[in-house]
């Protein structure tokens, strides 16, 4: 009998310290007591392992803010008047003062109207604008990936930037450690004895013992000397070009960028780059002079588990919370926070055409039936949600009204929200609006639309599946 009192405070015991230190987020502590009463010893070491709060950490709190000055240093030497919201060219900024001010004020995250962009619709344009520019590089590229394939894709960029490191161009690579973590050795090995720098960032050894593995570099970032940057939901290998017999044709979407937009690029790279290799890169030939004679204005938000603003998140919500007439979004995966949910609900409710693309063909079961157990309620106040036929949709987009629109590696979900370090650009031009509004279109001809007098009749087993990925979700 005693070792069973014995147990049962120590079950106790975890339960309160699961309680106490989740008394911020009520919906991560209930998805860990769910484990802990399945598993209730292993359920606990995992959540020692794996739930750690990353804010706590003094290096990453310092880290985040290095090079902000950089950015604002080398934008004010060429044209001061060129930082920030620029009425004049930024339409909605009078009607809509108060989004706007929310995202003038975001730390770190200047809005510039001194750029081009380019939309790239899937790895078939995105792969081939990405190597071209990085032949062209004279002085230094920065490639950044969450995943990276030693498959024919992965080594068609590898050989390249191998070529560039041996004629003399500074090569900088970083690859999740969780992300990659098939990459081989050898595929590291062949890429440092070229004269590339690769760095793994937070390697899965070192994460799990260091209570860090749940936090993800997701980010995907290309630069090539300065001047032109790329950022999207499309990482490096065979299946974003439909390699994957499962999946079939892949769907994303991809950005280039033009002129002061890529130092936000440049400064997210150069904090992860020091926060992976302890290297602190200052040199002023990083943050060039260009001629780029755009007038378009982009925003670019970082955000992750270090930063004390919640960047992509309060941009959506705020986002969300403005419309008026659409919103339209493309996610892969779709487990919406409290805020985003509430918010499109009151936007459908009020007469807001939201739709929602996600896929018809999921690559993850559990987070499928999570996505799944959202749909339900919003269907009921009136969100159109749409399942993609013609392959697997990997991207992350959302359109506002004629105001706004929003690309980059961020999913509508609660790890892309508060546990990975993430990258998304706003847009705000009337000629890249356009041209993400047909790719949506398109998209949405691609998709069969979920009705909701079918969706109701779904069986009972696949309902508890819902339940069980609900419960798990806030961990997702």
């Amino acid at each position: 009998m005693l070792w069973l009192v014995i147990a049962l405070v120590l079950f106790i015991l975890q339960i309160l310290t699961i309680l106490l230190v989740e008394v911020r987020h009520p919906s991560k502590a209930m998805a860990w007591l769910f484990i802990l009463f399945i598993i209730p010893v292993v359920g606990f070491a995992a959540y020692y392992f794996l739930a750690k709060d990353y804010k706590q950490r003094k290096k990453v709190k310092r880290v985040g803010r290095r090079y902000i000055g950089d950015i604002r240093e080398y934008g004010k030497r060429q044209k001061p008047q060129e930082l920030g919201i620029d009425e004049d060219r930024i339409r909605g900024w009078r009607t809509e003062s108060r989004l706007f001010g929310l995202l003038n004020n975001i730390p770190g995250s200047l809005i510039t109207t001194r750029n081009e962009v380019r939309v790239l619709s899937n790895a078939s344009e995105a792969y081939p604008a990405m190597l071209s520019a990085i032949e062209e590089a004279k002085q230094f590229i920065h490639f950044e990936f969450y995943t990276i394939r030693h498959d024919e894709e992965g080594r068609r960029f590898q050989e390249v930037l191998m070529r560039k490191a041996r004629e003399g161009v500074t090569v900088r690579c970083l690859f999740d450690g969780i992300g990659s973590y098939q990459l081989s050795e050898r595929f590291v090995k062949e890429m440092r004895q070229a004269g590339c720098e690769v760095y793994l960032f937070l390697p899965v050894l070192i994460a799990f013992f260091d209570k860090r593995v749940n936090y993800r570099n997701h980010r995907k970032i290309v630069v090539a000397d300065g001047k032109k940057g790329y950022l999207g939901g499309i990482n490096i290998g065979n299946e974003y070009v439909g390699g994957n017999p499962k999946l079939g044709f892949w769907r994303d979407t991809h950005l280039e960028l033009e002129g002061d937009s890529v130092f936000a690029l440049q400064n997210t790279f150069l904090t992860d780059w020091y926060f992976a290799s302890g290297q602190r890169l200052t040199d002023s030939c990083l943050f060039p002079e260009h001629d780029c004679t755009g007038t378009k204005p982009v925003q670019v938000l970082s955000s992750g588990p270090d930063a004390h603003w919640d960047a992509v998140l309060e941009m959506y919500f705020g986002a969300i919370t403005t419309a008026k007439k659409r919103i339209y979004i493309t996610t892969p995966y779709f487990i919406p926070d409290p805020s985003i949910s509430m918010g499109l609900k009151t936007a459908a409710v009020s007469g807001v055409d939201v739709r929602i693309i996600v896929p018809g063909k999921p690559d993850s079961k559990i987070v499928h039936y999570a996505s799944l157990s959202f749909m339900e309620e919003l269907m009921q106040a009136g969100v159109r949600f749409y399942a993609y036929q013609k392959g697997f949709i990997h991207s992350k987009v959302m359109l506002i009204d004629h105001l706004l629109a929003s690309v980059g590696t961020a999913n509508m979900d609660m790890r892309s929200f508060y546990s990975n370090f993430e990258l998304n650009a706003v847009l705000f031009d009337k000629e890249t609006l356009h041209r993400i509004e047909a790719d949506f279109l398109q998209d949405l001809k691609d998709s069969r639309e979920m009705k909701l007098e079918q969706f109701e009749k779904r069986s009972r087993v696949q309902r508890l599946k819902e339940v069980a990925g609900r419960l798990l979700s806030p961990l997702m």
